[in-house]
């Protein structure tokens, strides 16, 4: 992980959650007092981790927590105090949000932002790989309409539409995709 938003209103608690984020190897740390400043700061940026130490002067914090664990980009670790922290995890554990009860530990931190970091690396992983996923499917997409245009217009079958896409991409060293386009170009003007 390289960046994490901190937010939490006791100075006391910042410093210490602070010194502990670099511990655990994260670069880019930056504080906030409330949950204002945190909303602001997320539409501007994103970051890998953020934690977020209640009470906060202008909400719990249950919320601002629910919203940056919805938008699946960053990890939430959410402090609470021990008398809040079944009712505080019922209600976010299902959207990804690490709950930890007050006083912590600093081992109990350490591995929640462990498991955060792992966490973290999964999803990346997986929206790489969805990423993937959606380009072969728009790949596939082109191809398939570029085989209507040649069935069409030049009254080819299906195979044979497929077996010329495939004949050009390897004769003009570039992909199926590529050999699709130009198609289209060509015959849907």
């Amino acid at each position: 992980m390289d960046s994490a938003l901190l937010v939490s209103f006791s100075e006391k608690s910042t410093a210490l959650l602070t010194n502990i984020l670099n511990e655990a190897s994260v670069c880019d740390i930056t504080t906030v007092s409330n949950a204002g400043e945190a909303r602001r700061l997320l539409i501007e940026r994103d970051f890998d981790l953020c934690v977020i130490n209640t009470p906060l002067p202008d909400e719990f914090g249950g919320n601002l927590a629910l919203n940056i664990a919805a938008k699946g980009i960053t990890e939430v670790i959410l402090i609470v105090k021990s008398e809040h922290f079944d009712e505080i995890s019922e209600k976010v554990e299902n959207y990804g949000v690490i709950t930890i009860a007050k006083p912590i530990s600093r081992a109990l931190l350490w591995n929640a932002i462990k498991l955060a970091q792992a966490t973290h690396k999964k999803v990346q992983a997986v929206q790489s790989e969805n990423k993937k996923l959606i380009q072969k499917i728009e790949d596939i997409r082109i191809i398939d309409r570029a085989k209507c245009i040649l069935i069409s217009h030049l009254s080819m079958t299906e195979r044979e539409a497929h077996r010329y896409i495939e004949k050009q991409a390897m004769d003009m060293r570039i992909s199926r995709r590529e050999v699709a386009e130009k198609i289209l170009r060509t015959y849907e003007n």
